[in-house]
């Protein structure tokens, strides 16, 4: 199949290739005529950060069977604004392949992961408008969170248990805190005198999940406590790893009623709100959907050996800054992972669309904690890696605090700027707990099996 794009003449209407025979107005539109794909909020943020491409300098290309493929370039690698960032991915294989310095390649890796993530944001929305709104919405679900997936595969094979934790727990409390409190504060001082109303349906869906996610997450660690104070025995040392699977399980199966209640059933709820007079015609591809197809395989292989990279140095970068792998993989690579996303959220709270920026901030969390966390501790027991859900104590208390915060915070339907701060000021105090804390040198790379605590009276309390 050949890869298409559409190339606009001004004042011309778009027209896409498939649009001729009606099989893509087939898939994207009802019998009445509605448009069948609902735009996620995910996407819509996105969609921010994009920027319209200039087919001026295209008609200027001599040669005309050229300029398909040059418009597909540009698209893709053009059609953002945080093109000025790509530069960082060669920059980073680079750096690997001549040994440059791990610090260096950490950084760069970092930094070149922040322009992919937009674009497979981008293109799984493409692929979506070929592939109607059923199927375009479990991609948004599987590739939302591809970095932090990815990143969290490739420290889960080297052994790297803590830092698939750490990361998988910053990104959560990156959404709930930072994202959401930055959002607030932004659109409370912007719309001071505006009404800030969101639909509360959606985010009491979403803090009931992650209410679920952390108490699955701390049932292992308070069996841990409990045996460890003498209140309970186990049949097994193995017991609490088992726990950990079967919630795995159980937060799947919830995973999965979520999306058919999101796509399904209830999907009016997770509809992103539209502004009055914004007069946005029906988006059209300016893709070919294998054009698209190929271009996600090319982002997501990019994401991967920047994901290894950025994996395979954040000890030495820990030791060359000075700072600590939790630290760093809470605080730093989640902030980096979803910056592109995490900007789109903002600049729709500016603009008084809340419940974007709360499907963006709440479904992002919502699919970490109840999706890629359970998913990472099912690879690691098929992969024979003993990974659980003890987060540890300080880990777990701050991941409750945050959706017990976030959870109050959203009760009454309304925004302002102080709800923005109160977030902002428990994501700052949980970032300098973390900052001063040391992991000790000998769990560094431990499966969760033997942590810190009354972890040794395991095996004195099986029954």
């Amino acid at each position: 199949m050949e890869a298409t794009v559409v190339v606009v003449e001004p004042g011309r209407k778009p027209q896409h290739p498939a649009d001729a025979g009606g099989g893509l107005h087939a898939a994207r539109h009802g019998a009445h005529g509605h448009s069948a794909h609902a735009r996620t909020a995910h996407s819509m943020s996105s969609s921010s950060l994009r920027k319209k491409s200039d087919a001026s300098l295209l008609r200027k290309v001599p040669f005309a069977p050229l300029r398909p493929v040059l418009a597909n370039l540009q698209e893709v690698f053009l059609g953002t604004k945080l093109a000025v960032l790509f530069p960082a991915v060669p920059l980073a294989i680079a750096a690997q392949c001549a040994h440059f310095g791990q610090v260096w390649v950490f950084a760069l890796s970092l930094l070149g992961l922040i322009p992919l993530a937009e674009r497979v944001s981008f293109l799984t929305e493409q692929i979506a408008l070929y592939t109607g709104p059923t199927v375009g919405g479990l991609l948004n679900a599987t590739c939302g969170n591809a970095t932090e997936l990815i990143i969290a595969l490739f420290a889960l094979m080297q052994g790297k248990i803590e830092v698939v934790k750490c990361s998988l727990l910053g990104s959560v409390l990156s959404n709930l805190l930072l994202v959401l409190g930055t959002s607030l504060f932004c659109g409370g001082i912007v719309n001071l005198r505006a009404d800030q109303p969101y639909d509360r349906k959606q985010s009491d869906v979403s803090t009931g999940l992650l209410i679920l996610g952390v108490l699955c997450q701390s049932l292992p660690l308070m069996l841990r406590y409990a045996v460890g104070a003498g209140e309970h025995a186990v049949a097994a040392a193995t017991t609490g790893l088992e726990l950990s699977r079967a919630c795995s399980i159980v937060m799947l199966l919830a995973y999965v009623a979520y999306l058919f209640f999101q796509l399904k059933t209830h999907s009016q709820l997770f509809d992103p709100q539209e502004a009055e007079g914004d007069g946005e015609a029906e988006e059209e591809p300016v893709l070919g959907l294998a054009s698209g197809l190929f271009w996600l395989a090319f982002m997501t292989v990019l994401i991967a050996i920047l994901s290894e990279y950025v994996v395979g140095t954040i000890e030495p970068t820990s030791q060359s800054w000075g700072l600590s792998v939790s630290f760093i993989s809470i605080i730093l690579l989640p902030i980096v992972g979803n910056a592109a996303e995490h900007a789109g959220a903002i600049i729709f709270a500016l603009k008084n669309k809340l419940d974007i920026t709360l499907g963006v901030a709440l479904g992002s969390a919502t699919q970490i904690s109840m999706f890629v966390v359970p998913l990472s501790v099912i690879v690691a027991w098929i992969a024979g890696i003993e990974m659980d859900l003890d987060f540890k104590l300080l880990e777990t208390v701050s991941l409750f605090v945050a959706v017990i915060v976030t959870a109050f915070t959203l009760q009454d339907g309304t925004s302002h700027y102080l709800k923005g701060i109160i977030l902002l000021l428990c994501y700052i105090v949980i970032g300098a707990c973390f900052f001063v804390t040391r992991q000790p040198s000998s769990h560094a790379n431990n499966n969760g099996a033997k942590l810190a605590g009354p972890t040794s009276t395991w095996n004195a309390q099986v029954a």
